[in-house]
């Protein structure tokens, strides 16, 4: 069964997306932020996010919140930030589950590098074969050696190794790391034949930085991007939001996307 219907309800028609992520309370503490999702979701989803990465609970019970954009949901559980980091992430949902759930795709971590990599990279595959047989995508979160501090880990090389790898084991969709400049991040999107999305990451950053990182990605061949805590964490996120989805789809200036976001939502 062909993917593409459900890569459509995650895609723009111009090819891009503005993935919102969503799926951060399934491991971490993310109170107050995130106390109230239902509401939160269904005003970025008005705002112009395209689709979400969720968590199970969210694709199952918050239905109506999303106002019919894109669903990926986070194919792993089992572990939280209170646990001793000794046993890595599980793959707790298939196929079946996330037609039912009436999802589009799965998100799954493509870590390279990391003392579990047997286990992970080995699951992504199991994974995608398990998500096309019944036409789902699988969007992988390709990070060299994860979120394992080594000081080598993230350079424009190992995430493009970390990104091809990830389209080798399956995947239809990347999700990475910025390279830090265009050049760079040309090579690695030429590199990887599936669109790739740039995450946010933990880091909070200035507003208008963000956002030029974005456009940087998008005028060499980006995808769009797939962030969460620097948007629902920032005191607008429904500005934010809308001036992201500017910057995406209308190909505007950072400049643009600024005033946008500083309109009264």
């Amino acid at each position: 069964m062909n993917t593409t219907a459900r890569m459509n309800h995650i895609f723009n028609e111009d090819g891009k997306t503005f993935i919102l992520a969503m799926d951060h309370a399934q491991n971490f503490n993310t109170l107050p932020a995130l106390a109230n999702p239902k509401k939160l979701v269904r005003e970025i989803a008005a705002a112009g996010a395209d689709s979400f990465l969720s968590t199970v609970g969210m694709a199952e019970h918050l239905t109506d919140s999303f106002l019919g954009k894109g669903i990926i949901v986070r194919a792993e559980g089992g572990v939280s930030f209170l646990g001793d980091k000794s046993k890595p992430m599980q793959i707790t949902v298939n196929a079946e589950d996330i037609v039912r759930m009436g999802a589009d795709a799965v998100i799954t971590m493509s870590f390279p590098g990391s003392k579990f990599e047997n286990e992970i990279l080995s699951n992504l595959t199991r994974v995608c074969m398990d998500m096309h047989r019944w036409g789902v995508p699988v969007v992988a979160e390709a990070l060299p050696r994860g979120f394992e501090p080594a000081e080598d880990s993230r350079t424009p090389e190992n995430l493009t190794f970390a990104c091809r790898q990830s389209v080798e084991l399956g995947a239809d969709i990347v999700k990475t790391n910025y390279t830090g400049d265009q050049d760079s991040f040309k090579t690695l999107v030429d590199s990887t034949y599936k669109p790739v999305v740039i995450l946010g990451g933990a880091k909070k950053v200035p507003v208008e930085e963000l956002l030029r990182e974005i456009k940087d990605a998008l005028e060499v061949g980006g995808a769009g991007i797939a962030m969460g805590r620097n948007i629902w964490g920032h005191e607008n996120p429904v500005g934010y939001t809308a001036a992201i989805a500017k910057l995406i789809h209308e190909d505007c200036s950072v400049e643009a996307a600024m005033k946008e976001m500083n309109k009264l939502y």
